[in-house]
């Protein structure tokens, strides 16, 4: 497998990926569905992200985004998802520790993802890729003005 930079040829294979409005909002936190290829493509164009997916060299099988704060010395993980078909076969385990070792080789000192607190798989998945929850007051702070109390998380290993 291997962790490639996102390509605008991606999009409409990776906003096809949730299976229903409920995934969309979990995944990405967007009404939208299905969930557009114009909305996904746009996501690469923002400064201060890098979208990336996962490959087995013929087929992308996770998408996500690293978030880079340089004034707050941290990455934050974002919008990832893995394939249908490819589910439960430790993809996003895989995807999600890649994603941590580009963010680590940036410098910055922290790496942070926030989930929707319904989305017990993923929950799984990040903590068994070395996060761990963080704070209550920080995770109060951070959730203020969010549209749900998001879980956070840090990567701690």
């Amino acid at each position: 497998m291997q962790l490639l930079p996102f390509g605008t040829d991606h999009a409409a294979t990776v906003a096809g990926w949730p299976v229903s409005a409920a995934e969309a909002v979990m995944w990405c936190g967007l009404r939208e569905f299905p969930v557009a290829e114009e909305t996904v493509a746009a996501w690469q164009h923002a400064p201060d992200v890098a979208a990336r997916v996962l490959s087995d060299g013929g087929r992308v099988l996770g998408y996500g985004e690293l978030w880079f704060d340089a004034e707050g010395d941290e990455v934050e993980l974002a919008r990832i998802v893995v394939a249908p078909g490819a589910r439960g076969k430790g993809l996003g385990r895989e995807l999600v520790r890649a994603l941590v070792a580009e963010a680590r080789l940036s410098g910055l000192s922290d790496v942070f993802v926030r989930v929707h607190p319904g989305n017990a798989v993923a929950l799984r998945c990040y903590r068994g890729a070395g996060f761990e929850t963080v704070a209550a007051a920080s995770a109060r702070e951070w959730n203020a003005g969010q549209p749900v109390d998001y879980v956070w998380l840090r990567h701690v290993s």
